[in-house]
């Protein structure tokens, strides 16, 4: 008995030792999710996606004016950086969490700059030009339409709410669970910040 065992523990043995199988890939690896861009920060400075370069960013999408969603996303976010600060300090300064407006006609620099200083002082808040906004949003596959104006002139914009966790060079890692709140994110963010 114990020699038919030896065979098969010397063949088991260079497997264990192989370095434990494949890491783990994040879910959106490889995918057409980002890219380079040029916006307007809350300062009124040119900001590119390269002056992130070494850190990992939140990214959403959004706009100031939005009633629920939008607000609601940012403070889960927001929610997200301050458990990591408990939790995971070392991962957190890895992390910037940036907003990006689809509703350039009326985020001005000041208005998202003010909006995103509700949820967290790391956020940064970017606006541009109507084309810049639709490239940028192009790039990271995000959708966004202008509704018709109301009777008193004010309108919505419907567009994909949805944070992506992007790594340090700018690629795609993962959708965070924005449906699930901060706790969630943060757990998604520690999964994936090295």
């Amino acid at each position: 008995m114990t020699r038919s065992l030896i065979p098969l523990a010397l063949f088991c043995l260079p497997l264990a030792g192989c370095g434990g199988g494949t890491p783990e890939q994040p879910p959106l690896a490889g995918a057409r999710v980002g890219g380079p861009f040029a916006l307007t920060d809350g300062n009124g400075r040119t900001v590119r996606d390269t002056d992130f370069t070494g850190r990992y960013r939140i990214v959403y999408f959004g706009y100031t004016y939005c009633p629920d969603v939008c607000p609601t996303d940012m403070q889960k976010i927001g929610q997200a950086m301050k458990i990591l600060d408990k939790d995971a300090p070392r991962t957190v300064q890895k992390v910037v969490p940036i907003f990006i407006s689809v509703d350039p006609e009326r985020d001005t620099p000041t208005a998202v700059k003010q909006f995103v200083a509700n949820f967290d002082p790391r956020a940064v808040g970017l606006t541009g030009t109507p084309d810049q906004i639709a490239q940028v949003a192009k790039n990271y596959a995000v959708y966004y339409k202008k509704q018709p104006p109301s009777p008193s002139g004010g309108y919505m914009v419907d567009h994909f709410a949805a944070a992506y966790l992007m790594g340090p060079n700018g690629e795609p890692l993962a959708l965070l669970p924005l449906e699930k709140g901060g706790a969630a994110i943060a757990q998604e963010v520690r999964h994936w910040v090295r």
